[in-house]
């Protein structure tokens, strides 16, 4: 490199230590630089190193050896002696665990975590509906029973011990259609700072053999995993009928799913801090194994509402309505003989419909006429068309 010259044949120091300073600040960009392929490189040979290894094989552990070995079930077949990587302890292997063995030498390297089925996981409701005890009219006494069944186990099991009582594993919600029994479950879900898992009974009803049964193993397991926790299975007669003995495979395998309930409200593993709601509305179909004390020990019945708690829902349904002044909600309840809580609701929006329709800003006692006349007298025809369908 010729020498920077000011002219005067001599270098010119000022210039040559502007260059020095500019050569030192490249050589710490090359060598950032230099870091930065280097980092990029052990990233791609691993990358590789990852595509070109061998699959490893998933195992459940039988049995820990006292020699330092176990006794796998491996997903390939056979059960397997095999040997244990230096990086795991004997100690820490249990059976049912499931591991992940070596290809090359069948060595477990791996302790898989526990695997939930996320259908399972899709049951939880994560946010809460919105239903409070007080927005539920006529039910005081079930109210005042279901809480007593599932909220003080879960808040005082204390009580329980002190005085030398088990709690009710199971409450069975029962009755007619429209009366309350989800708005019920759903109330309990509100209240409660417990995880609540819902699900519709039909939906353990699987296609293959053995999935409905492992699904409901797998929502107790899922349960107790995040208890405290409540299990709401609606409309259970869907899998809880008497059983009969002969039937087709759909029923046999209906009937297997009811046995694996019936294992798990009852079975060696204790529900501890893990409640089961069920609601139906034809108990009579039910199996009697399902309705035994160990099970289902509360049976609650949820009744068609009485002139009193029909009054009580109507002031639920209309606290947030413009209500004229000629509005009697008593002579509505009057009127309702027989309606349930369904049945009232639908009146209400009904005559919230009628207000609109004439471009009215309350709602007044004409509108609910029509409203009740409209509803019951479409529940009087949809009851007299079932009655003449049924067989004599």
């Amino acid at each position: 490199m010729a020498a920077i010259d000011n002219g005067k044949g001599r270098p010119d120091y000022d210039s040559l230590m502007e260059y020095i300073r500019y050569l030192e600040q490249r050589l710490r960009e090359l060598e950032a630089e230099r870091t930065t392929l280097r980092s990029e490189l052990r990233y791609y040979k691993n990358e590789v190193e990852k595509l070109l290894s061998p699959p490893l094989i998933e195992a459940i552990v039988l049995e820990v050896l006292d020699d330092g070995r176990a006794v796998v079930k491996s997903t390939t077949g056979p059960n397997l002696v095999v040997s244990i990587s230096e990086k795991l302890r004997p100690e820490d292997l249990r059976p049912g665990m499931s591991v992940a063995l070596n290809q090359r030498g069948s060595t477990i390297v791996e302790v898989l975590p526990s695997k939930n089925d996320p259908y399972v996981h899709g049951m939880e409701v994560i946010e809460k509906p919105g239903v409070k005890y007080s927005d539920i009219g006529g039910l005081e006494k079930q109210v005042r029973e279901l809480r007593e069944a599932v909220e003080l186990p879960l808040k005082n099991p204390e009580l329980f011990r002190k005085l030398g009582i088990e709690p009710p594993r199971g409450v069975l919600l029962y009755g007619p259609p429209g009366c309350g029994k989800t708005l019920l479950a759903k109330a309990v879900a509100t209240e409660t700072k417990a995880t609540f898992i819902r699900i519709v009974a039909s939906e353990f009803v699987q296609k293959f053999i053995g999935e409905g049964a492992r699904l409901v193993r797998e929502v107790f397991e899922y349960a107790r995993k995040k208890a405290p926790a409540i299990i709401f299975i609606d409309e259970i007669d869907a899998i809880a009928s008497r059983r009969l003995e002969i039937g087709t495979s759909g029923e046999r395998e209906v009937q297997r799913t009811l046995m694996q309930l019936l294992a798990e409200l009852d079975g060696f593993d204790p529900l501890g801090d893990v409640k089961v709601i069920a609601a139906t509305n034809r108990i009579d179909i039910l199996d009697p194994a399902l309705l035994r004390p160990g099970r289902f020990d509360r049976l609650i019945y949820i009744p068609i509402p009485n002139e009193a708690g029909r009054l009580e829902i109507f002031k639920i349904h209309t606290r947030n309505m413009p209500l004229a002044e000629d509005v009697d909600l008593g002579l509505l309840a009057r009127l309702t003989e027989g309606a349930t809580g369904a049945d009232i609701k639908a009146i209400c929006v009904e005559a919230g419909y009628n207000a609109i329709r004439r471009n009215a800003e309350k709602v007044d006692m004409n509108d609910f006429l029509k409203a009740v006349d409209k509803v019951l007298r479409k529940r009087r025809e949809d009851r007299s068309l079932s009655t003449a369908a049924s067989p004599i």
